[in-house]
């Protein structure tokens, strides 16, 4: 194996089932299909799913083909047990706008160019209730209930709805339509991916290979990256933005964020775990780790004008040279109310919060959860958190 096969193969890699067949298949100069779908219950993509993004991207690079699946048509069921609030009903035009944005950002990481498109309305558009059993007749109910999370809900006397069971049945249904080659997911797709496999064979194609990588661990350094937990690190957030939230990552999970979403050498990550061992301020690396980030997502130029940012508002506590400004009436309010005024919160519920946790100061003054009425000031910066500024302009 070539050190360029063997470094998509190791690198940031869970599990891949079956490894010995697709290396011999890699290494024959077959042009493989590369199959991995998307929810576009949401329209955003963050760090997170960049694991698998970059892994596509490397293998386009030797050649293989990615079919991305927009499942536009189970989005708009939704999930029906109600246990999810990331997948809720929606529109076909909710669903549509959705995939749009999501393909936008998806295409700043995969080659275009070597992607085909595919859309779960072109097969299920058609699907009735004949061709439902049909499909469902394939597998058991023991099957399914094999699934961790089916399983142990099922132990516990938790219910489980019946098309939440249908859900890995139409993921495999998928690989057999697109005839997949080869499904990427992260490592709790393990089920669902092997499904695919075990449909293709019943269908009498060759079992697709099952790629899998390892989540990334979100901001909280303790649950995987998602936005419903307030811990992700969107690929949208400005340069400021992600420099700063990728220098808030916990020390222990840095070299995992260097693993799974850069280009530095394993030799060198080696030596920087060493050096940490040694003693060295894991802040040098962070440093790094954000600069190599943001450059992919922008420049070299506006990542270092982030590392500069971050020195001088966040290590210095400086106030930026510029910051937006926004025009107030001279009209007593509450910190919550300034807050909402100012628009630098998106609920009353996370202004109290922000407040409680001693993250807002206005001038030199930290604010409070408290009913104290005050007047804003002219010229006076409101500070949220480490990185949001906002200068008030009041007008009497």
């Amino acid at each position: 194996m070539d050190k360029k096969l063997e470094y998509v193969l190791k690198r940031g890699v869970t599990d891949i089932i079956i490894e010995e067949e697709l290396v011999r298949l890699l290494e024959s100069g077959k042009k493989l299909r590369l199959k991995m779908g998307f929810d576009p219950s949401r329209p955003d993509i963050h760090l997170g799913h960049v694991v698998g993004m970059r892994k596509l991207r490397q293998f386009q690079e030797l050649g293989h083909q990615v079919v991305l699946i927009v499942g536009d048509w189970t989005a708009q069921i939704g999930d029906p047990s109600g246990a999810s609030q990331t997948r809720p009903m929606l529109t076909a035009d909710e669903v549509q706008a959705n995939a749009e944005t999501y393909m936008e950002q998806f295409f700043r990481v995969v080659d275009k160019k070597k992607t085909e498109i595919r859309k779960q309305t072109e097969w299920y558009g058609d699907f009735d209730l004949a061709d439902v059993v049909k499909l469902t007749s394939k597998f058991t109910v023991a099957q399914l209930l094999a699934r961790d999370d089916f399983s142990s809900r099922y132990t516990s006397g938790k219910p489980i709805a019946v098309t939440e069971l249908l859900y890995p049945l139409l993921q495999a249904y998928d690989s057999v339509v697109i005839e997949a080659g080869v499904e990427f997911g992260g490592s709790d797709q393990r089920f669902n991916c092997l499904m695919g496999r075990e449909l293709q064979q019943i269908e009498g194609q060759e079992p697709q290979h099952v790629f899998l990588m390892p989540l990334l661990v979100g901001t909280d350094g303790q649950q995987k990256m998602s936005k419903s937990l307030d811990n992700y690190i969107a690929i949208e957030d400005p340069p400021n933005e992600m420099y700063g939230k990728l220098m808030s990552i916990p020390d222990d999970v840095m070299m995992d964020y260097f693993e799974l979403l850069t280009d530095v050498h394993d030799e060198e990550l080696t030596d920087i775990k060493k050096q940490m061992a040694s003693g060295a301020n894991p802040m040098i690396f962070k440093k790094q780790l954000a600069a190599e980030i943001v450059a992919q997502f922008y420049s070299v130029k506006e990542s270092d004008d982030s590392a500069e940012h971050f020195q001088k508002v966040v290590q210095k506590k400086e106030i930026p040279d510029e910051i937006p400004s926004i025009s107030l009436k001279a009209t007593p309010v509450t910190s919550v109310l300034l807050l909402w005024n100012t628009g630098m919160v998106s609920s009353r519920s996370e202004a109290k919060r922000l407040l409680q946790q001693g993250a807002v100061t206005y001038g030199n003054v930290k604010l409070s959860d408290d009913d104290k009425v005050f007047v804003p000031r002219d010229g006076e910066v409101l500070r949220v958190g480490k990185r949001r500024f906002i200068r008030t302009m009041v007008s009497i």
